[in-house]
C-alpha cells in the first residue's frame, strides 16, 4: 500500500464518516457555522496526526493488556493542550466549541486508527494516515458547515453572502438550519450520494424476500 493511499484513500473511497460512519456527534453539534467547522476540523487533524505518531512510535513498548488505557492517556494529554491553547489564544472560538474539543477525546475516529493503524504500523505512514483521516473528516465538516451557515443566515464566515428578507432582500433564512437535526438531513443525503456514485459502498441486505413455493403471491 503506498504512502499516498494513506493520505487520499480517506478523502471519499473510504472517508470515516460518510463510509465509517464515526466521529458524526461533532459533526452534528459544532457544524452551525462555518468558522466552527474550520476550527473543530484543524483541531481534530492536529490530534490524529500526533496521537497516531506517538502511539506508533512507542508501540512495541505498550503491554497490549493496557494499550486502550495508554492510548487514551495520549490522546487526552494532546487534546488538554490544544484546548488550553485555544482558550488562550482564541478564547471566543473556544466559548462557542464549548465542551467538543474536550470529547475529542472520546471520538472513536481518533482511538479507532489508534487501535487499527498505529499499533501496528511505523510512524510516517502513521502520520499521513492521521492526517488523511482528518482531512477526510475535515471536507464532510466543511461541507456540512457551509451549508448550514448559507441557508441558516445567508452569510459564509459571518460575512453576508446575499440579502435577507429582514434587510429588505429577497432571501428567507431557514431556521431549521441552525438546529442539530439539520446536520442529520444534510449528513443523510451526503451518504446517499456517495453510496449512489459508489454502489460498492451500500451495505447487502440482511435477508431476503423469497417467493412461497406455491406460486402465492
Amino acid at each position: 500500500m503506498s504512502l499516498k493511499h494513506h493520505l487520499t484513500a480517506p478523502l471519499i473511497g473510504n472517508n470515516p464518516i460518510t463510509l465509517q460512519i464515526l466521529g458524526i456527534c461533532s459533526a452534528l453539534a459544532v457544524t452551525t457555522t462555518l468558522s466552527t467547522a474550520v476550527t473543530m476540523s484543524v483541531a481534530l487533524t492536529v490530534v490524529l496526526m500526533l496521537s497516531n505518531g506517538t502511539i506508533s512510535l512507542i508501540r512495541h513498548h505498550i503491554p497490549p493488556s493496557m494499550r486502550l488505557i495508554i492510548q487514551i492517556t495520549i490522546v487526552a494529554s494532546i487534546v488538554i493542550v490544544i484546548d488550553q491553547f485555544m482558550q488562550a489564544f482564541m478564547y471566543e472560538m473556544s466559548k462557542k466549541l464549548s465542551i467538543f474539543v474536550g470529547l475529542i477525546v472520546t471520538n472513536c475516529l481518533v482511538l479507532g486508527r489508534a487501535e487499527a493503524f498505529a499499533m501496528r504500523n511505523p510512524v510516517f505512514p502513521s502520520v499521513l494516515d492521521g492526517l488523511g483521516n482528518g482531512l477526510g473528516y475535515s471536507l464532510i465538516l466543511l461541507i456540512v458547515g457551509a451549508l448550514r451557515e448559507f441557508l441558516g443566515t445567508g452569510s459564509l464566515m459571518g460575512v453576508a453572502m446575499v440579502t435577507t428578507v429582514a434587510d429588505g432582500g429577497w432571501f428567507q433564512p431557514l431556521g431549521l438550519m441552525q438546529l442539530a437535526p439539520s446536520a442529520f438531513f444534510i449528513l443523510g443525503l451526503l451518504v446517499w450520494l456517495v453510496r449512489v456514485l459508489r454502489p460498492e459502498q451500500g451495505e447487502q441486505p440482511e435477508f431476503r424476500l423469497q417467493a412461497p413455493e406455491d406460486g402465492r403471491s
